[in-house]
């Protein structure tokens, strides 16, 4: 077994105090020690606490990822449309349930026997996880150096490989949201273009701007193109969760994420995340039109959510209604006066500006980008 207490030390002067992730048996020791000893976010599920990191690394931390195999192929959509299109580096810890010639229950069976394969696949580098510190040492230099090169890097964890620590007793935050504002008039159900037009012309040197793949991206880059904009390009239903990894990492920015109903109800587990964390620098702004306009107009089942009592109920401070454009521009500059987690739900009209440009820049330009914007 490795001393998780010398290891954690080990990363931490690589760096490394950023984790988020999905409790497994075979790293609960590596995880009881991210709680007690670093920032730790524990996620939903295993795509959104790669999304969570994915935020953090843009904000400038070496980023740590933790999950269970099985929940690999949950994590399959932002490890190829986001990690690898953005070079967005990230560490990650791998169980190995269903290792071949380990009895384990028949669940693991088929993950135990593709995850190595599944990591080439995706194209990410990795290698088992020795149980010789000596050999550790030299492991973690190799993948602090792929890291430092924006190449994410895996290591796949076999069963009692870390000595046991204990998880410190922590007060769970009880959230009480602040604020509940319900439909209380017509929608004036505005384009999305004009919603958009309306939260940039609203930005200044403070606040960054994410904006959920398809459509919403594209027409924030036609209305302007700015370094602290990031348009998403796949990973659909991510975008809160990188905010709130960049939001917990930089508490001096504003961070506004733009979202839409289909890709929220893809990865709805990620409200309560954002809830619980609670970061007051975060918005999260919701265009519902019901449909998934970028993909033909198909339904979406939102018109049966009440998205504003679900984010308070997930613990948003204040939850908001908000019926036309006047409204919109009234509830983000009073976020930004009075920060407070806070989620915007507008309705919108169906379809998109006609003959709509992309972005020039390739994915990973625009993150580097606007970390640069974020050091300046």
């Amino acid at each position: 077994m490795i001393s998780t207490s010398v290891f954690g030390t080990q990363l931490k002067k690589l760096g490394f105090q950023f984790y988020s992730g999905v409790p497994c048996s075979y790293l609960k020791h590596l995880i009881n020690y991210a709680i007690n000893e670093c920032e730790y976010v524990a996620a939903a599920n295993e795509g959104e606490a790669v999304a969570i990191a994915a935020g953090a690394s843009i904000a400038g931390n070496k980023a740590v990822v933790l999950m269970q195999n099985s929940g690999l192929a949950n994590a399959v959509s932002p490890l190829t449309s986001l990690i690898h299109p953005f070079k967005i580096p990230v560490l990650g810890f791998v169980s190995f349930r269903g290792e071949p010639g380990c009895p384990d229950e028949p669940q693991h069976e088929l993950m135990g026997e593709i995850t190595p394969a599944l990591l080439n696949t995706m194209k990410i580098k990795w290698e088992y996880f020795s149980f010789d510190f000596a050999e550790v040492k030299k492991q973690l230099q190799r993948a602090n150096q792929a890291i430092e090169n924006n190449e994410s890097y895996f290591f796949i964890v076999k069963k009692g490989t870390f000595e046991p620590v204990k998880l410190l007793e922590k007060s769970m935050k009880n959230i009480t949201p602040k604020m509940r504002s319900e439909q209380i008039t017509t929608d004036e159900l505005p384009s999305r273009y004009e919603a958009l037009q309306v939260v940039n012309s609203l930005k200044d040197n403070d606040t960054i701007q994410l904006a959920a793949t398809g459509k919403t991206g594209r027409e924030l880059y036609e209305i302007e193109d700015a370094r602290n904009n990031f348009y998403m390009v796949g990973s659909m239903g991510c975008v809160s969760s990188i905010g709130l990894g960049l939001a917990l990492s930089r508490n001096e920015k504003n961070i506004i994420t733009i979202d839409g109903d289909g890709a929220l109800l893809m990865r709805m587990g990620n409200l309560a995340t954002n809830g619980y964390y609670c970061p007051a620098n975060l918005l999260h702004i919701l265009l519902d039109n019901q449909t998934h306009d970028s993909t033909g107009g198909q339904h979406t089942v939102s018109h049966n959510i009440n998205f504003v009592d679900i984010a308070s109920s997930c613990g948003y401070q204040n939850s908001i209604h908000v019926h036309n454009l006047h409204e919109l521009e009234t509830y983000i500059k009073q976020w930004k006066s009075d920060k407070k987690l806070t989620f915007l739900y507008l309705k919108i009209a169906k379809g998109s500006k006609k003959n709509l440009g992309r972005p020039e820049m390739k994915p990973y330009e625009v993150k580097e980008r606007l970390q640069v914007f974020l050091d300046d």
